[in-house]
């Protein structure tokens, strides 16, 4: 079997290109992941712990795992993934919260952060939906939760850019959610790169949706897409999350990937 197909219905698009993106000497991912940032003040060195960290093979599925943040004790302390869920979910069993393509620690102006990547490859993974409706009285308390969490990150986030964000589960919420996860990392005094990450030419997935053809092509789709939601301004811009920094960025990259030649 090959690796991809350890992948089961994500094994096209964003999905593999992550997962080739991340797979390799620990010296070779580091640097590309400080290359694909691009920021001076933000570093991925070799002694960072990331996920997914390379492709599966016949016998283990994990290196090409999402990260969950309030579940990797290696990315986060254990108090920070306890606030976390408990801040996010009022009855966490049963229940999930974000995964992230790929998320990583690293060293921001000095300290040590996280790096969290949202990966598209074609228009339609860029949803506009809110939040599935609950059903259960679990999942209400937890739907009701979720609310108030992106709420909360709404009014932070806006304090913190002297500008309104209308960030909620009742459209656009999984970019709610990766702004929301972010503001509440960094008001945990855990700064973090929020990177959203357009791979071009993922022609696997012209029949899906329109495709990526060039960073401009992408930037424009997801500031498009973010418009009224995310003030426009604020992408590339460092926010001061009461004394800890946070940055929302968009990168593009050109990562080969054929379905018929993928071993």
């Amino acid at each position: 079997m090959s690796w991809r197909k350890h992948l089961g219905k994500d094994n096209r698009g964003s999905r593999p290109r992550c997962v080739l993106f991340m797979d390799g000497a620990r010296q070779e991912v580091a640097e590309r992941l400080t290359r694909l940032v691009d920021l001076p003040c933000v570093v991925v060195s070799p002694d960072d712990v990331w996920m997914p960290y390379g492709k599966p093979s016949s016998w283990d599925r994990k290196p090409a795992e999402e990260a969950r943040l309030d579940k990797e004790d290696k990315l986060l302390r254990t108090e920070i993934r306890k606030q976390l869920r408990e801040w996010w979910l009022k009855v966490p069993k049963g229940a999930n919260t974000p995964n992230w393509d790929i998320a990583s620690t690293c060293t921001i102006r000095g300290k040590k952060g996280l790096l969290l990547v949202e990966a598209k490859a074609h228009t339609n993974e860029l949803s506009e939906s809110g939040k599935s409706p609950p059903t259960s009285t679990s999942s209400i308390n937890n739907h009701n939760q979720i609310g108030l969490a992106i709420a909360e990150a709404a009014a932070g986030l806006e304090c913190a850019s002297g500008t309104p964000w209308t960030i909620s589960h009742d459209s656009h919420y999984q970019l709610s959610n990766r702004f929301a996860w972010s503001w509440k990392l960094a008001s945990l005094d855990v700064p973090v790169v929020l990177l959203y990450l357009g791979f071009l030419n993922a022609c696997d997935m012209s029949d899906q949706g329109c495709i990526f053809l060039s960073r401009a092509d992408w930037e424009r789709t997801l500031k498009s897409h973010s418009q009224g939601i995310v003030p426009e301004a604020c992408w590339g811009k460092w926010l001061d999350i009461s004394g800890t920094p946070m940055i929302p960025i968009i990168r593009a990259f050109d990562q080969p990937f054929t379905r018929d030649c993928a071993g």
